[in-house]
Order: C-alpha cells, then structure tokens, then sequence
C-alpha cells in the first residue's frame, strides 16, 4: 500500500460550487448546492452503470475482500448492495447536512463490526480506496458522455467528492490533495493490488449472480459485459476475465451510442433515480434502522 499524500494547508476545504462548509471527520458535513461541481456529475443516472465496476475494484482490495466475506452477504443480493450504496452516495451529495450527517453516523455505526485479523473498516488506506473507485467510475463515465469537465470544475468536482471518504470517517489528509496526486495514486493502486482468491470469488458472485429476481436475470449478461471491460486491464487479468480487442470495439462503439444519446434524453429521466432516493432518505431518515434496508 502506497503513502497517500496529505492535503495542503490551502485545500482543508472544499472548493468553490456552493461547498461551504468544511470536510472534516464523521458529522461534519459539506453543504453542497445545486451548483455544486459534485452535484452536477452525481445527479445522472448513467453512473448506476458503474456500480459493478466500482464493487469489483473495491473487493479487489484483499483487506475490504477479507471484510466483505467475513462480514457481508451482499455478494450473493447486489440489488441490496446498490440499494444501500445510492443510500449513502445521494444521502451524502443530496441530503440536507442533517440527512448527511445521518447516513454517515449509519454507516459509520455499520462499520465499526467490520475487523479481523489484518483488516478494518476504520482504516483510513481503506476507506480512501472505497471512495476512489467511487469517484473514478464517476468521471469516467460522466466525461464519457458529456465530455471532460472544464479544468477548475474539475478540480472543485475531485476535491468535493473527499466527502464520500469523510463520510465514513476517513481523515480529510488522507485524501490525495489534488487531481494529479490522484492520478498518481490511481495508478499505484492499480499496478500493485494483490488479488486473492476471497476477491475472486466476490467478483465471481457478483458478476454471476444466482439470486435475482426473474425479471432482472436478462440484464445480468450485460452488466457483466461492461462490468468487466470497465475493469483497469492489470485489475481484470487478476481477477481472471478475459478481454478481447472484439470485445473492446463492442464496448467501445456502446459508449460512444450512449453518449449520443444519453445527453439529449430529458433531465427529467435522468435524474430520477436521485429524486427517488433522496425522497427515501426524507422519509427514513428519522429512523436509523430503515437506513438500513
């Protein structure tokens, strides 16, 4: 595991958009706007294409794997995982910094459980990682079909996603301090991640999945289709998926389809996954334990 390098003085809060308050440890919540670099990119309903490839990246961490098979079943019921996953993700961007603050002391409280031998869910190398792939299946989809973000939009959209990572009590300094410092991460992660078995056999589960609803189950070859050819190629090849340049056009021309016309469909349509879980989070969030569910 690489150092992660520390915020500068300069960065302790997030940048511009209507990100006001500062990121600081669980319950210090950003309040983000609606012209909010973060809020902008998080709205669209394209990302839940990434969930898959976001899960996989994160189990193919041995320490969140080991979590993940001692802890967890959420392998064998992903529909419960993305549940709880828009949760956190809308909760968090969306929600009033009352709401915010909520999901992340539900998550938080989650976590705590979550240690054994050679892992825990409080460790900071840890959590950075859950909200990198996080933050990185994001823009990558996001830039994708809109293109890339003007270079300071960028910036303030990177700086305000650290709030995923405080959001579970990860320290502000742990988060690289700038987009390049990322990059730089990103990419030592990627090269050096030592896949096991236990994030094998997650992956397998996950992109596999024997206990979905009837009327999901067609979906299933395509997600595993554009789960596995999102993949970063070392990532893929340890975990034992082949890809091949055939299967790289077939993506390719895919995006490209999608980013014709997933812009020109209303915002209506678009944002409705985030309308519906913020409405869910309204009405739950009094009630720690519906969180939950």
């Amino acid at each position: 595991m690489t150092s992660l390098k520390r915020f500068q003085d300069g960065n302790s809060r997030l940048a511009g958009g209507g990100a006001h308050a500062e990121a600081g440890r669980t319950g210090d919540r950003p309040a983000f706007d609606d012209s909010s670099a973060i809020r902008k990119v998080a709205c669209e309903s394209l990302l839940i294409i990434g969930c898959g490839r976001a899960t996989v990246l994160q189990n193919a961490h041995p320490g969140i794997a080991q979590g993940t098979e001692a802890h967890s079943s959420f392998a064998r019921n992903p529909l419960r995982r993305l549940h709880h996953t828009m949760i956190f993700l809308y909760g968090v961007v969306f929600g009033t910094p009352e709401e915010a603050s909520r999901v992340s002391r539900t998550v938080v409280a989650l976590h705590r459980k979550v240690a054994g031998p050679g892992y825990s869910a409080d460790d900071p190398a840890l959590q950075v990682w859950v909200a990198a792939t996080m933050y990185d299946t994001a823009i990558t989809l996001y830039e994708g079909a809109f293109g890339p973000l003007p270079p300071a939009e960028a910036d303030e959209c990177y700086q305000q996603y650290s709030a995923l990572a405080t959001a579970i009590g990860c320290p502000r300094e742990a988060w690289p301090a700038s987009r390049q410092d990322f990059a730089s991460y990103w990419q030592s992660m990627i090269a050096t991640m030592r896949i096991d078995d236990a994030s094998r056999e997650i992956a397998r589960e996950l992109l596999y999945p024997s206990r979905l609803p009837v009327a999901w189950r067609i979906a299933v070859p395509l997600h595993r289709f554009v789960t596995i050819g999102l993949l970063p190629e070392p990532i893929r090849d340890g975990l034992g998926y082949s890809w091949t340049p055939r299967n790289a056009r077939i993506l390719r021309y895919g995006l490209r389809l999608l980013a014709v016309f997933y812009p020109r469909l209303p915002r209506k349509l678009r944002h409705a996954p985030m309308k519906t879980y913020v409405g869910i989070i309204r009405r739950r969030v009094g009630d720690r334990r519906k969180l939950r569910t």
